[in-house]
């Protein structure tokens, strides 16, 4: 079946050149004009992901990022102003998977488009025959299981996004062992989609809070300066 794909942006030339370029690629496409209206739509009857501008009227994309994520892990691009690092900086604080700054590539949107639903299509139950993929990851008080795409640390559920799981999965595979930045794009992003070191500071700090809410004193994410990451079995 063909990926739906949420398209909201209070610019209609936005709307319409997009929708059209995406649905020549073969996908569905549904256009939202406001955070608002969109806010309901995604989480009554979500799509494969969701591109969203930030600066919108009535409700921006970073507060209906915020309200999406208290109840949904869908998959969300952001589109910036090519000048607001601020903004990128808060989108992915808040979970975002993505984000592509003003003025844009349609190509690249659907490059990254792309990328993401690979990547949530990998984190997919496997086939039953297939006993070494799917497997539950259990490093100390984490547990992680790919075939549900479910985390708990110390028997709590800590909600991640698919990017989010992806990276962890990729540092408690071998605990101890330092991670480059780039050794975590390839296992988050799984192609040659250009993503750079920001993007990927920001998704730990993500898991970090994340992981904190559930335990105040969690460390289990150890930053190695100049060098990368390293998941610490506790």
């Amino acid at each position: 079946m063909a990926a739906t794909i949420a398209l909201v942006d209070d610019d209609r030339n936005i709307l319409t050149s997009l929708s059209i370029a995406l649905q020549s690629e073969g996908f569905v496409t549904r256009l939202y004009s406001d955070g608002e209206a969109a806010l309901k739509a995604l989480l009554d009857n979500p799509p494969d992901i969701a591109v969203c501008d930030i600066k919108m009227p009535r409700m921006d994309g970073l507060e209906l990022l915020r309200r999406l994520r208290e109840k949904s892990a869908l998959p969300v691009i952001f589109l910036t102003s090519k000048d607001d690092e601020l903004d990128e900086a808060l989108g992915l604080a808040l979970g975002a998977d993505d984000y592509i700054a003003k003025p844009f590539s349609q190509r690249l949107l659907i490059a990254r488009i792309r990328a993401i639903l690979r990547r949530v299509e990998l984190s997919k139950p496997q086939a039953a025959s297939d006993e070494a993929v799917g497997e539950p990851l259990v490093r100390g008080e984490l547990e992680m299981d790919p075939a549900r795409h479910r985390v708990t640390w110390k028997g709590k559920d800590v909600t991640l996004t698919v990017t989010e799981f992806l990276i962890l999965e990729s540092l408690a595979q071998r605990p101890g062992v330092v991670k480059s930045r780039n050794q975590l794009m390839d296992a988050a992003y799984h192609d040659d989609v250009y993503v750079d070191d920001r993007t990927i500071d920001s998704h730990i700090k993500r898991l970090r809070r994340k992981f904190r809410q559930a335990d105040p004193q969690f460390d289990g994410i150890e930053t190695l300066y100049g060098a990368g990451y390293r998941f610490a079995e506790s």
